[in-house]
C-alpha cells in the first residue's frame, strides 16, 4: 500500500475534513470537539492552497489518512512564523508516517521561508512531544489547564523551532 505525501489539492478537502473530524472527536488530540462546518474548513484549504501556505496531506487511495498544515500566524509582524497543526487517523498511528508527515511538511515550510514553527501540543500526549522533540522543537512553556474538553482540564505545552 502506497502512501502519497504532497500538498492539499480541491479534490481532497471532504476527505481532509472527514479526517480532521475524526481526531477531532477523539477528544484527546485536538484542542476542537469537531472538526468546523464543511464550508469554513474548505475556505481554509483554498487560502492555503491559494497563498502556497504548506498543508501536506498523506494519501492512501484518495483518502487523507493525515495531514500537517502551517499557515502563517495572524498578525503582519509575525509573517516569519508559522503555526503547525497536524493529526493522523487512528489506525494510521505508530508506523512513522506523522514522523514522514512532519518532517515533509517542515522542510516546506523552510522551504516557503518561515524562520519559527510554533505548536501547541496536550501535555498528555507524550508520543506526540517526544516525536516534536526529535524533529528541533524544544518546550518554551507550559500553559496550565488551558484546554477544558469533557470536564477534565488538558495543559498545552508550547513548543518552537527556529530555521538556522
Amino acid at each position: 500500500m502506497t502512501i502519497e505525501i504532497r500538498q492539499i489539492r480541491e479534490e481532497d478537502i471532504e476527505s481532509f475534513h472527514a479526517a480532521l473530524d475524526t481526531v477531532a472527536r477523539e477528544h484527546q488530540y485536538l484542542a476542537l470537539l469537531e472538526a468546523p462546518p464543511l464550508e469554513r474548513a474548505s475556505a481554509f484549504v483554498r487560502r492555503n492552497i491559494e497563498n502556497g501556505y504548506p498543508q501536506l496531506v498523506a494519501v492512501i487511495d484518495r483518502k487523507v489518512v493525515g495531514w500537517c498544515n502551517i499557515p502563517p500566524a495572524t498578525r503582519e509582524v509575525m509573517a516569519h512564523v508559522g503555526d503547525l497543526f497536524m493529526g493522523v487517523l487512528p489506525q494510521w498511528r505508530g508506523q512513522g508516517l506523522g514522523e514522514r508527515l512532519l518532517r515533509e511538511s517542515l522542510a516546506a515550510a523552510d522551504a516557503f521561508g518561515y524562520l519559527r514553527v510554533e505548536l501547541g501540543v496536550f501535555g498528555s500526549n507524550a508520543r506526540a512531544v517526544s516525536l516534536y522533540r526529535k524533529a528541533g522543537f524544544v518546550e518554551e512553556g507550559i500553559k496550565r489547564r488551558a484546554i477544558l474538553i469533557n470536564g477534565v482540564f488538558h495543559d498545552e505545552i508550547i513548543m518552537a523551532r527556529l530555521k538556522d
